[in-house]
């Protein structure tokens, strides 16, 4: 399926590995002009390099800025001052429970996994809404949906950002400018390497015990794959997904129990 999306252009936050780098290779595929995000220029460059071997053909820029700052969203807009797809994306808190949610934790996770998303927004939606073309796709998690106890500072602050983002979609559709979520939940990125890391130490095992035992709760008995989160996310960016807003689609193995 062609998407329609060639020659269209992409920012795609958080970039560099994992959730957000498997977005742009996708969108890559298809044509598009992305531009990796990150705060470490080589770690970047490496990315971007990794990415044209990938696609052959790829079109890739990048710009190092971190974009919890208003400095790194102003590095951000000037590097990149329009774009026809954004896909926000960062790194969540580290698990945690409730005597460790004090305010500046809980602000934090604010600034780190909603305010960026907002403010991204809002400099893109309005050239958006000009060409009569946008798609912003957030990488929030299906913990929104579904909460586990020790994430609970990461749902609260994605939770926020779905509300907001629900309200903005609807104003912002009329003009084929589309905002919708990815709830992603296990996929094979260095997040899932850190959780590995951290049952290893909690309950003495070895590396494959604790994969193993992280895929044994997902239905599907496996971890999801990054390109099937990336294949997802480019075509909710499609031509075709104009009429899709306003939605969280979970990439989770079947997981979620819920009917809704």
């Amino acid at each position: 399926m062609d998407l329609g999306l060639t020659g269209r252009t992409a920012f795609v936050a958080a970039s560099s590995q994992g959730l957000g780098y498997a977005c742009a290779r996708s969108l890559a595929r298809e044509g598009v002009l992305v531009t990796l995000n990150g705060r470490e220029e080589t770690k970047l460059a490496a990315a971007a390099e990794t990415l044209r071997g990938e696609v052959g053909g790829a079109r890739v820029a990048w710009v190092a800025a971190d974009l919890t700052t208003g400095g790194g969203r102003a590095a951000i807009a000037a590097a990149v001052p329009s774009a026809d797809i954004l896909v926000t994306n960062n790194a969540g808190p580290a698990p945690g429970g409730l005597d460790d949610w004090d305010e500046d934790a809980l602000v934090g996770a604010l600034r780190a996994n909603m305010v960026p998303a907002v403010q991204l927004m809002r400099g893109y939606v309005p050239g958006m809404r000009e060409r009569k073309f946008g798609r912003i796709v957030n990488i929030t998690s299906a913990m929104v949906k579904g909460p586990a106890y020790e994430m609970g500072l990461s749902t609260s602050a994605r939770s926020a950002l779905t509300a907001i983002s629900k309200s903005i979609s609807n104003d912002v559709v009329a003009d084929n400018v589309t905002v919708n979520n990815l709830l992603p939940e296990r996929i094979d990125t260095p997040r899932q390497e850190f959780m590995a890391q951290r049952m290893m130490a909690a309950q003495g095992i070895d590396r494959d015990e604790a994969r193993r035992r992280i895929a044994s709760t997902v239905a599907a008995r496996r971890l999801g794959r990054p390109e099937e989160f990336g294949d997802a996310c480019a075509f909710l960016c499609s031509a075709q997904a104009g009429y899709i807003s306003g939605q969280n689609l979970q990439l989770d193995g079947g997981s979620y129990r819920g009917v809704l």
